[in-house]
């Protein structure tokens, strides 16, 4: 009996690689305990970073916002008005409020001052504990920034599978100024997960925009509601809504195509490699109608009347779906940019329903086209007065300090210098690559828009300011570059995904070396958190955090010591038992003992102050933001 041979069906695709076997009881534990590996993981990444942040919140003193935004909160809580601080809408500082009423702090309403002096008088001159009313402030942040994490793992997870959003979270959740940050009462974290959020939703919408276009737009009055920094993602994310929402009404084909013949070949198997051209018989005769065999299987001239109506109907249809795109991509737009202007409305009436405007400071008047537009916006009168502030400062001579350089003004390449030094080395060659990747591969592609441009544009909006504070301006970036990250690992190439794990590891040993002092964070390429107050200054690396860790350094090794102190921050230092004079009041010959001075005051030192700090020896440190010398 003839054996029968066995012939693969030829088809367009390559050949299947050959499947490698894998014994059947290998990975049999893996894939019964799989379900629950992931969620034990996110969990076990989640709660090392509420530990770091709730060590860092308990340690550190306020910083020089902090005071400014818990007064504001309480003063939402008790007199339900609008007075301190316009230049930020209120969400973020709602959010500090649900913290503020649990410590229920004591507060006096009358006391007339401006919200600094307003933020100390509640801290340190109304009988209240800083330390316990500063831990119940920050922690509504740390739990937003702990849902932000969900955010990143959710949008990695959607775009490169589980094993992405896993990497994507870990980079998150090591990251030093995101923990920095999002340990703090400020509003910097709060408002880029947000933004996150917003574009995350965006990208969901491309399925269900009915559903997911209105939670995006929610998300992004969130983002304009804490910070008027994001406003620049308005028109970002409004064009990321109609790009879903055309997505979304994407139309079949008006029909089918016209199948194609087989074609034999010289061993008689038929091949499907290649369609039968318009006209031509299966014998490779002219299309005479006929062939030796029989009747042509050609089928009919695709000419004449009939087809040019098909042609016109199937043009008329496509016209009339484009239509109905164009109207939908208009729709999702429209309802992204409305809901989240009834977001900024509704977080202003639920401080004040009768929306009261009563500034404690006066509101600079604003001129010219900025003025103009300002007036334009439909929105409160308090938010619109918050943006003359905000141009009022933008127009301020500020000094900035970057890599050993003070100057006045500013430096259009300060916020991606300070990020190159701020971020950790894997999660900015990870995040690079991902960039790269959603860019070049086909498949994540409709993904660059939504991953990319929120990102770029808000950072290019941050880089024309006149404020050269630090990388809270920027903190998205690390945010973003964490999602893009998950797209380098794919499951067709071991190497790159040992790679990607090996620069995750690197990430969290960074991270965690830094511990517990995260604000002064430098990567290694640039000396590491030791060097970092040679090369940045403020909030990149002295923002009044460690007053408390001075007062405990002070009487442990320097007990009764003269001390001298050029202190940066909105601390009280006699609160904390540090009992010092300033020496730019004095002459040099007179200060002996120890010197203590913040080192964003180090690095800005001129005159007096510097020629004390350069025939001082330099003996200890404090967090790696208060330098000692010794006199």
């Amino acid at each position: 009996m003839m054996a029968h041979e066995q012939h693969p069906v030829l088809t367009s695709e390559a050949p299947a690689r050959p499947v490698r076997q894998v014994p059947a009881g290998r990975y049999a534990p893996l894939r019964r305990h799989r379900r629950w590996l992931v969620p034990l993981l996110v969990v076990l990444l989640l709660a090392q970073m509420a530990a770091a942040m709730v060590t860092t919140a308990v340690q550190q003193t306020p910083t020089i916002d902090e005071p400014v935004y818990v007064a504001t909160a309480t003063d939402y809580l008790r007199e339900h008005r609008l007075r301190y601080n316009p230049e930020h809408p209120p969400l973020g500082k709602l959010l500090i409020a649900a913290g503020v009423a649990v410590a229920d702090p004591h507060y006096d309403p009358s006391y007339t001052g401006s919200q600094g002096e307003v933020g100390r008088h509640l801290l340190y001159a109304s009988g209240n504990d800083p330390w316990r009313l500063m831990l119940w402030a920050r922690l509504p942040v740390i739990a937003l920034t702990l849902l932000c994490g969900l955010v990143v793992f959710a949008f990695a997870r959607d775009l490169a599978g589980t094993a992405a959003g896993s990497a994507a979270l870990a980079l998150y959740a090591f990251s030093p100024d995101v923990i920095a940050h999002g340990s703090l009462a400020t509003l910097d974290l709060p408002a880029a997960a947000s933004v996150l959020t917003s574009a995350w939703l965006a990208w969901r919408a491309r399925r269900r925009p009915v559903l997911y276009l209105p939670l995006a737009g929610a998300a992004l009055g969130a983002a304009v509601a804490t910070k008027m920094s994001a406003l620049p993602a308005v028109p970002v994310v409004m064009g990321l809504a109609a790009v879903s929402a055309w997505t979304a009404h994407r139309p079949p084909p008006p029909f089918p195509p016209r199948p194609s013949l087989p074609r034999p070949l010289p061993s008689g198997r038929p091949s499907l490699s290649r369609p039968l051209p318009l006209g031509r018989s299966p014998s490779g005769r002219s299309p005479s109608g006929r062939s030796p065999s029989g009747p042509s299987l050609s089928g009919p001239p695709l000419s004449g009347p009939p087809l040019s109506g098909l042609l016109r109907s199937a043009r008329a249809v496509l016209r009339r779906l484009a239509e109905r795109r164009a109207v939908g991509a208009l729709v999702g737009a429209v309802v992204v940019a409305v809901v989240a202007v009834v977001v900024v409305w509704a977080v202003y009436l639920a401080v004040d329903p009768r929306l009261r405007f009563l500034p404690a400071e006066p509101v600079p008047a604003v001129h010219g086209p900025r003025g103009r537009l300002v007036e334009l916006l439909p929105v409160p009168r308090a938010y619109r007065a918050g943006m003359r502030v905000q141009f009022g400062l933008e127009d301020l001579p500020w000094q900035g300090y970057l890599f050993g350089h003070l100057y006045t003004g500013s430096l259009w390449y300060y916020l991606p210098a300070a990020l190159l030094v701020k971020t950790p080395l894997g999660l900015l060659a990870l995040g690079a690559a991902g960039a790269v990747a959603v860019v070049a591969r086909r498949r994540l592609r409709p993904a660059a828009p939504y991953l990319l441009l929120p990102p770029v544009v808000l950072l290019a909006a941050a880089m024309t300011g006149s404020r050269d504070f630090g990388t809270r301006y920027a903190l998205f970036v690390p945010v973003f570059c964490a999602v893009a990250a998950a797209c380098v690992p794919t499951p067709r190439r071991r190497w790159s995904g040992l790679l990607t794990g090996a620069l995750v590891l690197w990430v969290a040993v960074s991270s965690v070396r830094t511990f517990p002092y995260y604000l002064p964070y430098a990567n290694e390429a640039f000396g590491g958190p030791a060097h970092t107050h040679r090369l940045l200054h403020d909030s990149n690396v002295d923002w009044g955090q460690d007053l408390g860790r001075l007062a405990d350094r002070l009487r442990e090794r320097y007990p009764g010591e003269r001390v001298w102190l050029v202190y940066k921050g909105s601390g009280v230092p006699s609160y904390y038992g540090i009992h010092a004079a300033d020496p730019r009041t004095v002459p040099p010959g007179r200060v002996h003992g120890l010197l203590v001075v913040s080192d964003s005051a180090v690095a800005k030192a001129r005159g007096r102050l510097a020629e004390l700090i350069a025939s001082s020896r330099s003996v200890d440190s404090v967090g790696r933001s208060i330098s000692l010398y010794r006199r």
